[in-house]
């Protein structure tokens, strides 16, 4: 079967259904159900090591389900390998948190390098789709420049101009505000939510800012505790009197949600054996 194989356009592009993940002997997550689909701009959030990073991991394929299905492009994850698994990772893009650009190549190669690995268009394909997205992030006339001389924001703007060079049906973003002053901020999830409207894809936010992640998603994920605790739209959240939800929006010390990482029986056969060499 074909990777490019989608059912409908109504077909979620990523689908959860009561899906268990994590490392060794550690689930991080169970019963998971989420849907993402065209058009959307769906926020993933949660605190530190709740599990968001651990769902993208399985999204691109890179850790399998313990138990339940995902879907991606409506092929079951569980079957991907090889080839196929290379296919539809080429149909997603993904920003990563601190942008992972290169450094020995100006903004411009950057941009075009998913095009060249990937594809076989015209040098002059190449430099009008560049210039084409690194206008989208307000950059055009960065191109020339070395990630040197750029700012951390503008780095971020560039990577993000990279992630949809080649036009994915889905963008995955990693704590796409984390380090932003409140300009660039601003402007990114603006971006997020214009790209997401222009190319008709879905967008998946890996995040914990609250502000900025509600202003522009369709709808919300929140993960703690080892499952999902909530989910619904950013207005449906805010009216929210659960007290996970409220902990985690109002930032409040004290709550359910505890700070102190949970306590496993890896760890303590670890701390037994170090007492031992004591």
């Amino acid at each position: 079967m074909s990777a490019h194989h989608q059912e409908s356009p109504d077909e979620p592009i990523i689908a959860f259904k009561d899906v268990a993940l994590g490392y060794g002997e550690l689930t991080v997550l169970e019963g998971i159900t989420a849907n993402v689909r065209p058009g959307q701009v769906v926020a993933l959030m949660g605190g530190s090591g709740s599990g968001k990073t651990t769902l993208l991991r399985a999204a691109t394929g890179q850790i399998r389900a313990r138990a339940g299905t995902l879907h991606l492009f409506g092929h079951d994850m569980a079957h991907a390998r090889g080839e196929q698994l290379r296919a539809l990772r080429q149909r997603m893009g993904v920003l990563f948190q601190q942008g992972a650009l290169f450094t020995d190549l100006n903004v411009f190669e950057n941009v075009a390098f998913p095009l060249r690995e990937h594809t076989r268009v015209s040098e002059s394909q190449i430099t009008q789709r560049v210039l084409d997205k690194l206008d989208a992030v307000g950059l055009r006339a960065a191109a020339h420049l070395q990630v040197s001389e750029i700012s951390g924001g503008m780095a971020r703007r560039v990577a993000l101009a990279r992630a949809i060079v080649l036009e994915p049906e889905l963008i995955l973003y990693d704590e796409p505000f984390a380090g932003l002053d409140p300009i660039s901020l601003g402007v990114t999830a603006r971006l997020i939510r214009e790209l997401t409207n222009r190319l008709g894809c879905a967008s998946v936010l890996i995040t914990h800012d609250v502000a900025e992640s509600f202003a522009i998603a369709d709808h919300v994920y929140m993960v703690g505790e080892g499952t999902m605790i909530a989910s619904g739209a950013p207005n449906e959240l805010t009216a929210s009197r659960d007290p996970l939800v409220r902990q985690f929006l109002d930032g409040a010390p004290d709550g359910p949600i505890a700070f102190h990482y949970p306590m496993s029986r890896a760890f303590e056969r670890w701390l037994d054996q170090h007492k031992g060499r004591s």
